[in-house]
């Protein structure tokens, strides 16, 4: 599995022949990446915040996963035609999309279009994707990422998507001010249980500029036994079982 940060949230995975990009937005001080040079196979959204759907209109031909509500308005507004299940999918569902198995799970924001206030976009979510479809049964042979979307602490960290979805690695938000800060970040890289752990959604905006030694040091201080990776803007990991 191979990993790219393109800044912010933007994730571009490629799991065997299959490539998704997560919430595609290349205004970011992060890329240097045309976003044309891209060519997803799905798009997965996590919510419908400006700073996450910005440049869906470049993928019409990707195959949309998000909420049913998010993806009804991006397939009225940019024409996206095809989506996971016809409709979207939600907190909780596991999807296959192509060589990857794809679930949504819960994250703690909130979800206006385009941060506005007057339509919603259903329940913000995060993404863990796997190379095999993930059961009660542990396989130490699958090969896991967790996209934390924005989010803050949330219980279901540590109670749901450690146990059960088992991240190998984790890309955790770490700006603070409208998600969890440094802080944060690292006692969710402790509760995640994932053996690498990487900030994202900072220094986009002034908000959210950190000193990301600050996250190394917190992982550290939260006694997390993941080791902290601080990726370059359009730099990839490469995941391994």
């Amino acid at each position: 599995m191979e990993l790219t940060w393109h800044g912010h949230s933007t994730w571009h995975v490629v799991v065997d022949e299959t490539e998704l990009l997560i919430d595609p937005f290349f205004d970011n001080p992060k890329t240097d990446v045309d976003p044309e040079e891209l060519d997803p196979d799905y798009l997965l959204l996590t919510h419908g915040h400006a700073d996450h759907i910005a440049d869906v209109d470049r993928y019409e031909g990707a195959t949309v996963v998000a909420t049913p509500e998010l993806t009804g308005y991006i397939q009225d507004t940019f024409g996206h035609e095809d989506a996971v299940g016809g409709m979207g999918m939600n907190i909780g569902g596991t999807v296959e999309c192509g060589d990857a198995w794809v679930t949504m799970v819960r994250a703690d924001h909130s979800n206006g279009i385009d941060t506005g206030y007057g339509t919603s976009a259903g329940m913000p979510g995060g993404f863990v994707i796997g190379d095999k479809k993930p059961t009660q049964e542990s396989d130490p042979d699958c090969t896991t990422f967790y996209h934390a979307g924005d989010t803050g602490l949330m219980s279901e960290m540590v109670d749901v998507i450690a146990p059960y979805l088992e991240p190998d690695a984790a890309a955790l938000p770490a700006g603070d001010h409208f998600t969890m800060g440094p802080a944060g970040a690292g006692i969710a890289a402790d509760w995640v249980g994932a053996d690498v752990v990487f900030p994202m959604h900072y220094d986009t905006f002034p908000p959210i500029e950190i000193e990301t030694p600050e996250f190394v040091n917190e992982v550290k201080a939260a006694g997390a036994a993941a080791e902290p990776v601080i990726l370059e803007g359009d730099e990839t990991y490469t995941l391994e079982p």
